[in-house]
């Protein structure tokens, strides 16, 4: 079911934009009225990396009259793999920059508000106050809370998505929605604090061509709210798996109307990517532990990739890398195992696995990391 338009449009287009545009105004249902809507339409994108740069690329190439960008970051090499927005030269630099050139490059009648500043509750309503639309591209939850709060407080639409390794989820969020539909929140999908244990995309990775894909739907959304053209995922959210060539969609009903035996909990398990067994389930081992666990003849299996481990492992460990251990957990046929990976959160899915394949595995808690603190610095 469509919605109305959030934006009124403005009277008319230049002759530039309107040529600049014009696959778009062709567009059955929406034609040049949707186009003079997104250029009187005001977007705020909290986070300008792997999901914030496509969102700014599209949502500049569509004709949207103001972007706020928020992003106290600057560039590093290795955000280049996956957010476009950004160049080699532009290392170092803030990562609001990128969009006020990337949009001029673009769309010169899109104004690009740059916000270097890192989203906190206490600011994030004043920070998102005048967007019409909200898109959410951060990478910490504690950010993703203090935008939904934010958003709440405003009534205004939050366009969320996630990415992790080959896996994401899109959706809408939006606590005054027009009349007939039904508001859904941030909590509804994840109660407070439950995401917060979730490893970064710097401990597991990310497909970076799964980033454009995921940003280029959350614009979509965007345009749609802006315009009113079409059905968004309010209500809805949208799992890829990226391995399996594979689009989901799964219902997203507020916590406190759900009440059969499929509660809010469950739903968020089912629309989440495969999830990692719970640690409570699995030993975690002190480096100490670790060690003494190796003494008595436990292999020490780490899941680290190749580049990693050739910057130094455990005296005696073996070395097998989680996407090895995944795809056959038989390999490893030692009955006792403590795995081992940079932080912990890999070694945990491979935990899982070899557990799930009858070997007895615990993981390394905090990784080589801690190893190094504490075993490592000892030694030294």
């Amino acid at each position: 079911m469509a919605i109305p338009p959030l934006v009124d449009p403005v009277a008319e287009l230049t002759d530039a934009e309107r040529t600049r545009t014009a696959r778009h105004r062709v567009l059955a249902g929406f034609g040049e009225l949707a186009q003079r809507r997104l250029a009187a339409a005001h977007v705020a994108v909290v986070g300008a990396g792997g999901l914030g740069s496509p969102v700014v690329l599209a949502l500049a190439a569509a004709g949207v009259g103001t972007i706020t960008v928020v992003d106290d970051d600057r560039v590093e090499a290795s955000n280049l793999q996956r957010q476009v927005m950004h160049r080699v030269s532009d290392v170092g630099a803030a990562k609001v920059d990128s969009a006020v050139r990337i949009a001029a490059d673009l769309s010169p009648t899109t104004r690009v508000v740059p916000v270097q500043e890192r989203v906190t509750p206490d600011n994030a309503t004043a920070l998102l106050a005048g967007a019409h639309v909200v898109i959410d591209g951060t990478d910490t939850f504690q950010t993703r809370e203090a935008v939904a709060a934010a958003c709440e407080e405003l009534g205004v639409p939050l366009v969320w998505g996630v990415v992790q390794e080959f896996h994401a989820q899109v959706t809408v969020f939006w606590s005054a929605p027009p009349a007939g539909r039904t508001p859904v929140r941030l909590a509804d999908l994840y109660p407070p604090d439950a995401g917060r244990e979730a490893p970064s995309c710097a401990q597991v990775g990310v497909l970076g061509a799964l980033c454009l894909q995921v940003g280029a739907l959350m614009s979509t959304e965007a345009v749609k709210l802006l315009t009113g053209v079409g059905e968004p995922l309010l209500g809805r959210v949208l799992v890829i798996d990226a391995l399996r060539g594979r689009t989901d969609e799964v219902p997203l009903r507020p916590a406190e109307a759900t009440t059969d035996a499929a509660p809010a909990a469950a739903m968020q398990q089912r629309a989440s990517a495969p999830a990692v067994q719970p640690a409570s389930a699995i030993p975690h081992l002190s480096p100490a532990e670790t060690l003494a666990a190796q003494r008595a003849g436990a292999v020490l299996l780490d899941v680290r990739e190749p580049f990693e481990t050739e910057r130094g492992v455990i005296p005696g460990s073996t070395l097998l890398p989680l996407g090895d251990v995944l795809a056959d957990p038989s390999q490893v046929e030692a009955p006792t195992v403590v795995v081992v990976c940079q932080v912990g959160m890999r070694a945990q899915r491979a935990a899982a696995a070899l557990r799930a394949a009858g070997v007895e595995a615990s993981v390394l808690d905090g990784g080589i990391d801690a190893w190094n603190r504490d075993i490592a610095a000892v030694d030294a």
